[in-house]
C-alpha cells in the first residue's frame, strides 16, 4: 500500500485548485526524438503509398453505381447448374482435404529434422529451415502454376500445390512447437537409455500435439480458402467454373458459385471451430 501523503492533501485542502498529478490518469510518455523522425518518416511513406496505389475515394464513389449494376445482375442466382458447381465444389473440398493431411504428414518430419534441439544434424537443420522458408515465400497460385506445367491440368496439380503451400505453413510452427516443450521428460527418458526417436515420439510430440492439431485445423481453413482460386491457373477446383461464369458475363450463375464458395468455407471454419474446442 502506497504510503499517504498527508502534505499533498492538506495543500489540496486549503487550495482546491491544487492539482496532484499522481491522481491524474497515465498518458503518453514525450516522444524522443530519434522516434518522433521515425513517426514522421513512416507516416511519409505511408502518404507516398496512397499515391503510389492511386487510391482515390472519388473513384470508388463513381464505381457505386457499376458495383450495383453487377449486384443486380448476379441476383436472383442461377441454380441451373446446381448439380456440375456442386461436383466442382467437392473436388475443391478434396483437393484441400488431401493437400492438408499429406502436407501436415511432411511436415512433421521435416518440422522434426528443422527443430534445433531434435535434429540429427545441423546441415540437416539449415536444409530443412530453406526449405520451409522457400515454400512459405512462393504463394501457393505460383505453386499451382509449377505443378499445371509438371503433371498437367487439374486437381492433381491443385492438390501438390495445397501440400507445398502447408508444409511450408506448419513445418514453421511445428518447429517452434517443439522448441519450447519442456527439456525435463526429455532428459529424463534420456538418462533411462531411449533412444533419438523414442524420445521425438514419447516425449516431444505428445508435449506438442495440442499445438499440431490447432495448427492443421488453421491449416486446412487456409487451404479451403486457398483451393477456390487455384483453379484460375486450370489446377482444378471450383474456381475455373467460376471464370468461365464471369468471363461469358453470366453473373447469375457466378453468384451462386459465390454463396456456395461461403458455405463451404463457412462450414469449414465451423467444423473446425468445434474440433478444436473438443480436441484441444
Amino acid at each position: 500500500m502506497k504510503p499517504h501523503d498527508t502534505a499533498a492533501e492538506e495543500r489540496r485542502f486549503k487550495d482546491p485548485s491544487v492539482v496532484d498529478h499522481k491522481l491524474l490518469p497515465q498518458r503518453f510518455k514525450r516522444m524522443e526524438p530519434f522516434s518522433f523522425v521515425v513517426l514522421l518518416v513512416c507516416a511519409a511513406f505511408f502518404v507516398s503509398s496512397l499515391y503510389g496505389t492511386d487510391f482515390s475515394l472519388l473513384k470508388i464513389a463513381h464505381g457505386v453505381p457499376y458495383m450495383l449494376d453487377l449486384l443486380s445482375r448476379m441476383f436472383p442466382p442461377d441454380f441451373s447448374r446446381l448439380g456440375a458447381v456442386g461436383r466442382a465444389l467437392l473436388e475443391t473440398f478434396q483437393m484441400a482435404l488431401v493437400g492438408t493431411v499429406l502436407g501436415v504428414l511432411f511436415s512433421m518430419v521435416i518440422g522434426i529434422l528443422a527443430t534445433r534441439s531434435q535434429t540429427p544434424s545441423m546441415v540437416l537443420y539449415y536444409i530443412s529451415r530453406g526449405f520451409i522458408a522457400l515454400f512459405r515465400t512462393v504463394p501457393d497460385l505460383i505453386w499451382a502454376i509449377i505443378f499445371v506445367v509438371m503433371v498437367g491440368l487439374g486437381p492433381f496439380a491443385g492438390t501438390l500445390a495445397i501440400m507445398v503451400d502447408t508444409i511450408g505453413f506448419c513445418g514453421r510452427f511445428f518447429a517452434e512447437a517443439m522448441e519450447e516443450v519442456d527439456p525435463g521428460p526429455q532428459e529424463a527418458l534420456q538418462a533411462l537409455g531411449a533412444t533419438r526417436l523414442g524420445v521425438i515420439f514419447c516425449a516431444v510430440i505428445p508435449a506438442a500435439l495440442p499445438s499440431f492439431i490447432n495448427t492443421a485445423l488453421f491449416s486446412l481453413e487456409k487451404a479451403t480458402r486457398s483451393s477456390v482460386v487455384l483453379g484460375l491457373v486450370g489446377a482444378g477446383g471450383i474456381g475455373i467454373e467460376l471464370k468461365v461464369s464471369m468471363d461469358m458475363f453470366m453473373y447469375d450463375q457466378a453468384s451462386t458459385i459465390m454463396l456456395l464458395i461461403f458455405f463451404l468455407v463457412l462450414i469449414v471454419e465451423r467444423a473446425s471451430t468445434w474440433l478444436r474446442q473438443r480436441v484441444i
